[in-house]
């Protein structure tokens, strides 16, 4: 295949994307430190809520499911943590981003490709260890082998809507000089919406109506959802799967239709 789509082409930014990495390797300590606090924080706030309960409790969860979801969310978020919205936003601060219009390459893929490092290695280097810790810590629910598969599977599916809404909050640098704000907005409604903060299953009616229906639930409650079970046989499996694989499709339309959007208007000054 030639073109901008012949993979081959991207793999010299997965390379790079892994060697930035490894220059910085002190990042994964921090981050692993600053996830560990902010979990340990959510769990034992929940766990306080659902104390003294022996049965399913608000939402359905026994305080062992809870935890675990918890838990795995704040893994999730993580996993998520790709960095492409920092970075396409300072490429098109400082101009860089306009030499990838001269290249045979597509920029979208090509910061999918530098991120794949980023996804694998916060997984390994950070969300294993923190699910360990806290496996340690506090009673955790084991998956099935069935919905341990679903989990892997759902997970792929929002690694890559984690990185098309990254994508297009870097892209605000098009239409805004500062995206820090628009980060903030946007790490908050995702937290919130995903269910990193609170299990969407305990939101009241109209809000958890809207939750169930944007994309953010299949970042974190989509998959969590699978983990434990919190299914109707296959119907409901594949209701959760459809969800994410519809959003991941629409996704990744939006993000190139806008691209040719953005990269039409782009102007760089200086030489």
């Amino acid at each position: 295949m030639r073109g901008p789509l012949r993979a081959g082409a991207y793999v010299p930014f997965a390379t790079s994307g892994l060697q930035s990495l490894l220059q910085y390797r002190s990042t994964f300590l921090v981050t692993g430190v600053t996830a560990a606090a902010g979990a340990a924080v959510t769990v034992f706030l929940w766990r306080a809520v659902y104390a003294g309960s022996t049965g399913p409790g608000p939402g359905g969860f026994t305080p062992a499911g809870v935890t675990t979801y918890l838990v795995v969310a704040q893994v999730l978020a993580v996993v998520h943590a790709n960095r492409v919205d920092d970075e396409v936003a300072a490429e098109v601060y400082r101009g860089d981003i306009a030499v990838m219009l001269v290249r045979p390459v597509s920029y979208p893929l090509v910061r999918f490709a530098a991120c794949l490092p980023v996804i694998a290695a916060n997984a390994l280097l950070v969300g294993v260890p923190l699910l360990g810790l806290f496996a340690v810590l506090v009673p955790l629910t084991a998956p099935t082998p069935v919905d341990a598969a679903l989990f892997v599977l759902s997970t792929a599916f929002s690694a890559v809507i984690a990185f098309c809404v990254n994508l297009l909050t870097g892209m605000a640098g098009f239409v805004t000089t500062n995206t820090w704000g628009v980060r903030m907005v946007k790490q908050g409604i995702v937290a919130f919406f995903a269910g990193q903060m609170v299990p969407l299953a305990l939101l009241p009616g109209p809000l958890h109506t809207l939750a169930m229906a944007l994309p953010f639930r299949a970042m974190a409650d989509g998959p969590l959802t699978l983990l434990l079970g919190r299914y109707e046989g296959v119907g409901g499996a594949v209701a959760v799967l459809g969800h994410q694989l519809g959003w991941t499709v629409g996704l990744v339309l939006l993000c190139a239709a806008l691209w040719r959007a953005a990269a039409g208007r782009l102007e760089v000054l200086g030489g």
